[in-house]
């Protein structure tokens, strides 16, 4: 996409391969974050630690090894209120509670969508567009270019789930009133 040699590893020696091999990690981890990808996002029962928080919950719980950003934390299917501290869930759980983490997680590039794949090599584009190629305009164009791709990712991959109806009740009757 900008000109330079083609890769074979990370580790092939070529400037491209460096910086590719120092910005792809981080570059694909931005990029799952960037939305609730359904293909990277997971649910886990989480397991209650034995010590407790040192103050404003009761309840410590350890997040699954592989969570990279965190959505939701539910008991019986309701938003509960939690806190974030490391790897770790504070809240205000009872013993009985089962706690559930909604999650973004690492995803195989072999599951990933072409659109989704798609958005992140402009991404990377535009990262070597400035690091090795040197030049800004390129990287520029990269990015928008990103940007527009991660748009319609988005947007193809809202239509993989069932389509909620908007409740208008309330706007009806406020209306006739």
């Amino acid at each position: 996409m900008i000109g330079g040699d083609a890769i074979q590893s990370f580790e092939d020696g070529t400037a491209e391969a460096t910086v590719s091999s120092a910005m792809y990690e981080d570059m694909a981890r931005a990029a799952l974050t960037n939305s609730r990808w359904r293909f990277a996002t997971d649910q886990a029962i989480l397991n209650r630690l034995a010590e407790k928080p040192t103050g404003r919950f009761e309840a410590a719980y350890q997040l699954p090894s592989e969570f990279i950003m965190l959505s939701a934390i539910t008991v019986n299917e309701y938003p509960i209120k939690y806190d974030l501290y490391g790897s770790k869930i504070f809240c205000n759980a009872v013993e009985t509670d089962t706690v559930i983490a909604d999650y973004v997680f690492r995803a195989d590039e072999s599951g990933w969508p072409p659109y989704f794949v798609t958005a992140v090599e402009y991404m990377m584009a535009g990262v070597l567009a400035v690091s090795v190629a040197r030049d800004s305009q390129l990287a520029s164009l990269m990015e928008q270019k990103a940007n527009f791709q991660m748009i319609q990712a988005r947007r193809l991959h809202s239509q993989q789930q069932t389509t909620r109806k908007l409740n208008t009740s309330r706007f009806i009757a406020e209306r006739r009133s």
